[in-house]
């Protein structure tokens, strides 16, 4: 990461501030939320190897001595199949549309997909300025690189190219150089010690989220979602967490308390675990499973879980 009394941008007058937002898009599972993680040199988006594990925006905050750049991680765009998706897919668009720059990213493994292609055409539409982050860089050869990075050189879409790998910091620097050299001047927007706007209850459910990606398989995770219930401060400074795991069944809530609720336990520690990192404090969660039938389906229930409504 770069120095904190070493801004990146070249051009900017000394001791001028610069500040701006910017969109992280691209089709799912390209490594947006790992990057976001890896800029700010810490987790607050959630992560896993399946696709669409990020639904709503999560803004982080990265501040330098003469610049901030606001990032917005954007779940990634697929052809809805219902009414999450739906709001998945106008949430990214929306954001990208009020963005003072879009970090537009791809696997090196599949640039030339149509799918990325047709991404590249809705993006072209909208007069946002647009960087190229090519991840997983580190997964093919050189080779095979170059020509991607000419044809989508050749596009005049973008006005850099870095090829990346989020998982490994390769490129990060590069990649921080061309965003906050193309930040527009004005004041910071947010506090320099602020590194996310979500409260932390938020957090505490994505988390939870995450671990249920990560211990169950197939449709599962995707039927499931986290609401934080309670949420309080106690005595010796211990946070109590009580979170609603919601699914859409009653054979996929056997699924999620497991045999003599062994699974359920399971996902309450490493919950546990990854809360009290993030938080730094000592955590007890109880967490309670519930069936909701259709609940990708319903707005109300959508609204009612943090999604904007006038997105759903």
């Amino acid at each position: 990461m770069a120095d904190d009394n070493h801004p990146y941008p070249q051009q900017h007058e000394k001791n001028a501030t610069h500040s701006g937002i910017v969109a992280l898009a691209g089709k799912p599972n390209v490594g947006k939320s790992t990057l976001l993680n890896a800029m700010l040199g810490q987790k607050i988006s959630i992560v896993s190897r399946k696709a669409q594990t990020t639904r709503q925006q999560v803004l982080g905050i990265l501040s330098r001595e003469h610049w901030q750049v606001a990032f917005i991680d954007t779940p990634g765009v697929m052809e809805p199949r219902d009414r999450l998706q739906e709001f998945m897919v106008k949430s990214s668009f929306k954001a990208v549309s009020g963005a003072d720059l879009a970090v537009v990213m791809t696997d090196a493994r599949r640039g030339g997909e149509e799918e990325f292609d047709e991404l590249l055409g809705r993006l072209a539409r909208m007069d946002v300025p647009r960087v190229l982050a090519i991840n997983k860089m580190d997964l093919v050869e050189k080779t095979s690189l170059l020509p991607l990075i000419r044809r989508l050189g050749d596009s005049a879409l973008f006005e850099a190219i870095v090829p990346v790998s989020a998982l490994h910091g390769q490129g990060v620097d590069e990649l921080l150089g061309e965003i906050s050299s193309r930040l527009p001047a004005g004041p910071f927007l947010y506090d320099p010690e602020q590194i996310a706007t979500q409260p932390m209850r938020f957090f505490a459910a994505e988390l939870v989220r995450e671990t249920i990606f990560e211990q169950t398989r197939d449709e599962l995770p995707y039927a499931t979602t986290v609401a934080v219930d309670e949420y309080k401060e106690r005595a010796a400074g211990k946070v109590y967490i009580r979170a609603l795991i919601y699914v859409e069944r009653e054979s996929q809530k056997k699924i999620i308390i497991g045999r003599k609720g062994a699974l359920l336990k399971l996902i309450g520690r490493e919950s546990r675990q990854k809360i009290e990192e993030f938080t730094g404090t000592g955590v007890f969660l109880e967490l309670w499973v519930k069936v909701r039938e259709k609940w990708r389906r319903d707005q109300p229930f959508l609204h009612e879980s943090g999604f904007d409504k006038n997105q759903i």
